[in-house]
């Protein structure tokens, strides 16, 4: 099984095969307009214009399971997300990544790679947030929070799995290598 054996929904509900990206290096991102990592944004949109021509992909889901931080409708963060950071890349209808409601794309992707712990200055706030919510967050796959990062490459596979708090550098660095 790989990444093109999935079908998600688009932001006007229509079924989209991730066949459509086969052979491109794929970032597939879950994220929340109102988090403190909303400003990865910026990051992304230049990563996504210094490489699309390249054959990189970014694929953006809105997902308001932490904490909300994704209220509105589709078209509402889409409006946010084109106007206050200026994206460019494919944005998704908005899903569930965990628990019975979450889309097969993102079973997948939490049964297949390992929370990385993690980083920098909000490693101790997070962890703490998280285990409330999963006592055992350190030990399973489970998405813990918005902007976690799965890096597909051009086979399908899942390559790398980047928790929120990655430097982006270190994002950049790992896509680079694979393009």
């Amino acid at each position: 099984m790989n990444v093109y054996d999935f079908t998600v929904k688009a932001q006007d509900g229509s079924e989209v095969s991730l066949e459509h990206y086969r052979g491109k290096v794929l970032l597939i991102v879950n994220n929340a307009t109102g988090c403190g990592f909303t400003p990865q944004y910026d990051d992304l949109q230049d990563l996504y214009e210094a490489h699309q021509a390249d054959g990189l992909e970014i694929l953006d889901f809105p997902c308001n399971q932490f904490a909300y931080l994704a209220p509105g409708t589709d078209d509402e963060i889409h409006t946010l997300c084109t106007g206050r950071f200026g994206i460019t890349f494919p944005q998704f209808s908005k899903i569930d990544v965990l628990g019975e409601n979450a889309i097969p794309l993102f079973k997948w992707l939490s049964e297949n790679t390992t929370f990385e712990g993690f980083d920098g200055a909000m490693k101790l706030v997070l962890g703490g947030v998280v285990k409330k919510m999963d006592k055992d967050y350190k030990n399973n796959g489970n998405i813990k929070w918005n902007f976690t990062k799965f890096l597909i490459d051009r086979e399908g596979n899942i390559v790398a799995r980047f928790e929120p708090t990655a430097d982006m550098k270190k994002v950049k660095a790992k896509v680079e290598e694979l393009l």
